[in-house]
C-alpha cells in the first residue's frame, strides 16, 4: 500500500536512514544480543548524521524539523532493519521532549547539546517493583534539605538503565499525598544513586533494562525538573506522545515479520510446492495484510494529528492498543507459516515474536487502552453510580 503521508523528503530522509541501520546497526544486532546491551557508539553515530531529536532547537545542534512524520521514519526503519534493543525511539521522542519543554534555560543549555550528539544517552524511571499503570502508586520519596533534594526509593524495568548517563526520576515530594510528585535530572555518577542487575527477559535482548537504587541520593535543586508537585500532571501531558511513538513501533515490527513471512512462504516448499501457494497460507497472508494496511492508515492519520497538536489522549490509545494487538496477531500467524524453523532462534521471525510480546503491556496495558476509550465514551462507574 502506498502511503499518502510520506512526500519526496521524506522518502530521501528514509534512504539516509535505512543505509545508517543497515550499514552500523543490522550487523552488530547479534552481537548485541548476546551482551544485553547495544554499544553506545551507536548513539554517538546516529547524532552524527542528525537522528537524534530532529525536532531540536538549532542553538544547541538540533535541525529544527517541526514534522513528526521525519521521527516516524526513524522509528519505521530501526524497528524493521535496525535492532528492537536501539532505543533511539525512547532518546529523542519520549525522554528528551521533557527536557526541551520543562527544561529552564540553563538545564537545556547543559543538557542538550549531548542528548542532541549522543554523548548523553536517556532514561526516565518511573515504574516501580509494586507498581504498574498506576502512577499514583509510586514510592519512591524525595525530601527537601539545603539546596538539594534527597531520592530515597527502587524503579524497575527501566529501559536504557545502564547505559544512560542522564535519567528523569518520578518521585513523591508531599508523603500524604501520592499525587504529589516531581521530575528529577539524576546524572550518571551522583552519590547514592547505583544500578542493580540488568533484567533477564523473554525478548529484547539487546535492550539494557535495569533495576536502579535510590539511597539518600542527593540531586542539587538546579536538577529539578519544571515545577515541584507537577510530576504527575506532566507524565500524563507527555502520554499521548509515548503511546504514538509505540505504535509507530509496533507496526514496523508487524511488518517487518509480515515481509519476512512473504518471502519464506515464497521459497520453503511442502509436498512439491511453495507454501504460499497453499489456500491457508494465502488467507492468512492476505488477512494479514488487510489488517496491517488498515491499522498503519489509522496511526498514520494519528501522526498527521500530532503534528497539528491535535492528537487526542483517546485517538493515541487507540491505535496504541490497536497497533499492539494487531503485532500480537501478526507476529503469531507469522511464526506459524514458518513451521518448525519460527521455533528457532537463528530464524529472525522467533525473536519478533519474542520482542512483540511487551508491546501489550508497556506504555499502558491493552486493558488500560481500554479504560482509557471507554470513559472517553461516558461509559465511566463513578459518572453512572
Amino acid at each position: 500500500m502506498r502511503r499518502l503521508i510520506f512526500d519526496d523528503t521524506h522518502e530521501q530522509f528514509r534512504a539516509t536512514v535505512r543505509d545508517f541501520m543497515q550499514r552500523e546497526v543490522e550487523p552488530n544486532r547479534d552481537r548485541w544480543r548476546e551482551a544485553g546491551i547495544v554499544d553506545r557508539e551507536a548513539y554517538a553515530k546516529a547524532g552524527a548524521l542528525g537522528l537524534l531529536c530532529t525536532w531540536a532547537e538549532a542553538r544547541y545542534g538540533g535541525a529544527e524539523i517541526d514534522d513528526f512524520r521525519f521521527e516516524q521514519v526513524i522509528i519505521e526503519e530501526n524497528f524493521q532493519r535496525g535492532d528492537s534493543g536501539f532505543y533511539i525511539h525512547l532518546h529523542s521522542n519520549l525522554v528528551a521532549p521533557y527536557i526541551a519543554k520543562l527544561g529552564n534555560e540553563e538545564q537545556k543549555a547543559r543538557f542538550m547539546p549531548g542528548i542532541i550528539s549522543g554523548e548523553t544517552i536517556l532514561s526516565i524511571a518511573m515504574t516501580e517493583p509494586a507498581t504498574g499503570s498506576d502512577l499514583s502508586g509510586i514510592r519512591t520519596r524525595a525530601a527537601e534539605d539545603g539546596d538539594c533534594w534527597v531520592l530515597n526509593g527502587a524503579k524497575t524495568y527501566i529501559s536504557n538503565g545502564i547505559l544512560s548517563d542522564l535519567c528523569i526520576v518520578v518521585a513523591r515530594t508531599k508523603p500524604d499525598d501520592p499525587r504529589h510528585q516531581s521530575l528529577f535530572l539524576v546524572e550518571r555518577g551522583m552519590e547514592g544513586f547505583e544500578r542493580g542487575r540488568m533484567l533477564a527477559k523473554m525478548g529484547l535482548k539487546s535492550q539494557d533494562t535495569a533495576e536502579l537504587f535510590f539511597n539518600d541520593c542527593r540531586v542539587p535543586k538546579a536538577n529539578v525538573l519544571g515545577e515541584i508537585g507537577q510530576g504527575f500532571r506532566y507524565l500524563t501531558r507527555f502520554l499521548a506522545q509515548e503511546r504514538l511513538v509505540a505504535s509507530c513501533a509496533f507496526m514496523a515490527t508487524a511488518q517487518a515479520a509480515f515481509d519476512l513471512t512473504l518471502d519464506f512462504v515464497k521459497d520453503r516448499r511442502a509436498f512439491g510446492r511453495a507454501i504460499g501457494a497453499f489456500q491457508n497460507a494465502r488467507f492468512k497472508m492476505a488477512e494479514m495484510r488487510a489488517q496491517l494496511d488498515m491499522c498503519q492508515t489509522y496511526v498514520d492519520q494519528c501522526v498527521l494529528l500530532h503534528n497539528s497538536d491535535t492528537l487526542s489522549p483517546e485517538d493515541a490509545a487507540a491505535a496504541k492498543l490497536l497497533s499492539s494487538e494487531i503485532e500480537g496477531r501478526v507476529v503469531d500467524e507469522c511464526l506459524q507459516l514458518h513451521g518448525g524453523a519460527g521455533f528457532m532462534d537463528e530464524y529472525r521471525i522467533s525473536r519478533l515474536y519474542a520482542d512483540a510480546r511487551v508491546d501489550r503491556i508497556f506504555a499502558g496495558t491493552s486493558e488500560i487502552m481500554k479504560e482509557i476509550i471507554g470513559r472517553s465514551l461516558g461509559l465511566d462507574e463513578r459518572k453512572m453510580a
